[in-house]
């Protein structure tokens, strides 16, 4: 499977983005015949060699020949995007970018989402760093894209909102439970663009630990406008191979656990729904037997480190605990994804599951609970069908 990984070097923007990928072997023409898919005129994209503290890299610039309306909202850019001949992976990822952005934007100006309207990244060059983003990582076959902790600066920078903190707000707020890491270097190391390319695309940033067998196949620098003293002003992507059956996504996690013995267990329930609508990943119960010889309940949930104080408030709040166990703990799984697939009783969503070197389509259970009420046969009986049907 091939793999992006983003060594984000100094920081990281849209043209460094997609000069690395070029650097990398993505294909300038392909990106120019790409590009011209979508309803844009006026602009030249371009391509050229320089060093960074000397290391040789590739700079991508959009050349706009004539001033252009740069102030469009959401829905006219997906207009765009959707009525162009691009493939559906570059649509798709272009839109979930775009939205990743416009829901920043509609929190920090306190405006709806649908009324979102985008000035620097409405501009054509802004739109062809995101969508020539996923043109070329569709090119080079990336199916899955990693980072380093993202780098930002400090001080204070120009928009066309007036002088603003640097990072921009909407880059902090893009950036909010992605690893960073603070500098002090006094400019605009990552912009809102390239914040929401990393946030959107990437599954994380990366471990070590997490790689059995990695093989290194290509490694691409772009570079940024200006030369920093500080660091080299550089994005580096490295594409690796990982053989299929040696790599299981690691996560880092928390497991909360609490002994209860003076609940009403009619409260329980509630409080898993609660636990699993703040975005925890698993939440269990069981009978214990605690000191004095009282009947108990183990309450354990299972989530990410970023909502630790929201699972927290909410066992406090709505359990009578009084104490919590916190145990930092690395979650290993299988590759999987979820896509929908035609079958005899229709089109239905399956989980595909890659595991040593094979691959299993299970149905999704509410997909097959969804068959059973409306034709009346058993459930079971549903579900042993597709399975024969789909991995027959």
């Amino acid at each position: 499977m091939t793999t992006a990984l983003l060594d984000i070097i100094t920081g990281i923007s849209g043209d460094m983005t997609i000069a690395a990928l070029l650097d990398a072997g993505a294909s300038f023409d392909y990106l120019k015949s790409e590009c011209a898919k979508l309803n844009l005129s006026g602009y030249e994209l371009k391509i050229s060699k320089l060093k960074r503290s000397q290391i040789e890299a590739t700079k991508f610039d959009v050349i706009i020949h004539e001033h252009q309306h740069s102030h469009r909202d959401l829905e006219n850019i997906f207009k765009l995007i959707d009525e162009s001949a691009l493939s559906d992976y570059v649509k798709a990822n272009s839109k979930r970018i775009f939205e990743t952005i416009g829901k920043a934007e509609a929190k920090i100006h306190n405006v709806p989402f649908e009324k979102v309207h985008f000035h620097e990244v409405g501009a054509i060059d802004s739109i062809i760093d995101i969508v020539g983003a996923c043109i070329c990582l569709e090119n080079i076959g990336v199916r899955r894209v990693l980072s380093t902790p993202v780098k930002l600066g400090k001080g204070l920078i120009n928009t066309q909102h007036g002088v603003m903190p640097n990072p921009a707000p909407a880059t902090l707020e893009i950036l909010k439970d992605y690893p960073v890491e603070l500098t002090n270097i006094d400019f605009e190391l990552t912009t809102p663009t390239g914040a929401a390319i990393v946030k959107t695309l990437s599954e994380g940033v990366y471990d070590n630990s997490a790689f059995n067998n990695i093989k290194i196949k290509s490694i691409g620098f772009g570079s940024g406008t200006f030369d920093k003293k500080e660091s080299p002003n550089l994005l580096r992507v490295m594409l690796c191979e990982i053989e299929e059956g040696t790599y299981s996504s690691k996560e880092k996690l928390v497991q909360v656990e609490t002994n209860i013995d003076d609940m009403n267990p009619q409260i329980y329930p509630y409080v898993m729904q609660k636990l699993f609508d703040a975005g925890v990943l698993d939440v269990y119960y069981h009978d214990i037997i605690m000191k004095k010889g009282r009947p108990g309940i183990l309450l354990s949930v299972l989530a990410g480190e970023n909502i630790l104080n929201k699972v927290m408030d909410i066992i406090y709040s709505e359990t009578t605990t009084l104490g919590i166990r916190i145990t930092h703990i690395d979650r290993h799984k299988v590759e999987r994804e979820v896509k929908e697939v035609d079958s005899s009783l229709g089109k239905i969503k399956v989980k595909v599951i890659g595991k040593n070197s094979t691959v299993m389509l299970v149905p999704e259970f509410e997909e097959c609970k969804r068959i059973a009420q409306s034709t009346g046969k058993p459930l079971n009986e549903i579900y042993n069908q597709l399975m024969r049907e789909l991995n027959g």
